[in-house]
């Protein structure tokens, strides 16, 4: 007989702390998981318009795609229920024979939030929130020592925020949404009401063990495994010696309007409140010329996508070889 599992989806912003949280929740012997999947993203990205790039030609694929689901008898639907039992199978395929779960934990799937939702009517949604302010500092930190790099996180801090906050509103009625900073202040009482709406027993001592936890893959958090071996209350502050000098604090302002009151209320933060704290941290020099210099970099960087150029630059000696991706 064929295992079956129920999938659990941990939504949220990289550095959101969804590491630690994936970690916590895997310490229940019912509830597999693996660093970041990633495994839906090319599958429900057949059906959008743009969004890829490849040799393949991916406008195309789309077209041929959307061909081939006119001939269903039920069209998209069909289509997606075969993605839908055929991923079912393969996180099976990660379990042991009780398993009741599997945890996929894949940031990026905030481009393709409300599809998942929508395909995994079985499923179990948890929705991470983090203050946005010591996201902006931990992507600094964690990939580029505190230089300055929200360039590169571009689809996370805007659209992938927008498709959370959307998909949160629309189906709030079915999922558990959580604040890190609830997590690491107030843990037994957070991760009760987590393991309530899992319908599994929770334990706090699972609050001491997750450390045991090793996360198989390349993906996921470089960083606070490392650092964390227990739960901490100092990634609470840390943010603000990131985001100490005034290109920071002003582009922050600026992103914290851009969210706006009624969006942060329902991640659970106060807007006049990171505000003043974000206006209460001591100007500092520290990075301001690097920063200015990246900033402007960045313009570029979205523009003209380097990155696809670079590839192209590697296969000038094989001239033949260089084509357009679409």
């Amino acid at each position: 007989m064929n295992k079956t599992v129920s999938p659990i989806f941990l939504f949220s912003l990289p550095r959101a702390g969804s590491t630690l949280a994936q970690r916590i929740l895997a310490t229940h012997q019912e509830i597999a998981t693996v660093a970041e999947p990633w495994i839906l993203l090319p599958y429900l990205y057949t059906l959008k318009n743009n969004g890829c790039y490849a040799e393949y030609g991916y406008s195309n694929l789309v077209t041929a795609v959307n061909d081939l689901l006119n001939e269903f008898p039920n069209g998209k639907d069909d289509y997606l229920a075969e993605i839908h039992d055929f991923i079912l199978k393969l996180y099976a395929k990660t379990t042991q024979h009780k398993t009741k779960y599997f945890l996929d934990k894949t940031p990026r799937y905030h481009l393709i939030v409300e599809e998942i939702i929508s395909m995994f009517p079985e499923g179990k949604f948890i929705f991470l929130w983090r203050n946005p302010l010591a996201i902006i500092a931990s992507l600094m930190e964690t990939w580029d020592n505190g230089k300055w790099n929200l360039y590169e996180f571009k689809v996370d801090l805007f659209d992938g925020l927008t498709n959370l906050l959307k998909a949160y509103k629309k189906y709030s009625s079915k999922v558990s949404a959580v604040r890190y900073e609830d997590l690491i202040t107030t843990p037994e009482f957070e991760w009760q009401k987590v393991f309530d709406y899992l319908e599994l027993e929770f334990y706090p001592e699972r609050l001491d063990s997750f450390n045991r936890i090793q996360l198989n893959g390349q993906m996921g958090d470089p960083s606070g495994i490392k650092h964390y071996q227990s739960i901490s209350k100092a990634p609470l502050e840390k943010w603000k010696l990131t985001l100490s000098n005034p290109i920071r604090k002003t582009w922050c302002r600026r992103y914290l309007k851009w969210i706006g009151k009624e969006r942060l209320t329902m991640m659970g933060y106060d807007f006049e409140q990171l505000l003043s704290e974000l206006d209460s941290i001591p100007n500092k020099l520290k990075n301001i010329g690097s920063d200015f210099v990246r900033l402007n970099y960045g313009i570029a960087y979205c523009t003209l996508e380097p990155y696809i150029m670079a590839h192209k630059i590697k296969l000038i000696p094989d001239w033949y070889k260089i084509h357009t991706l679409s």
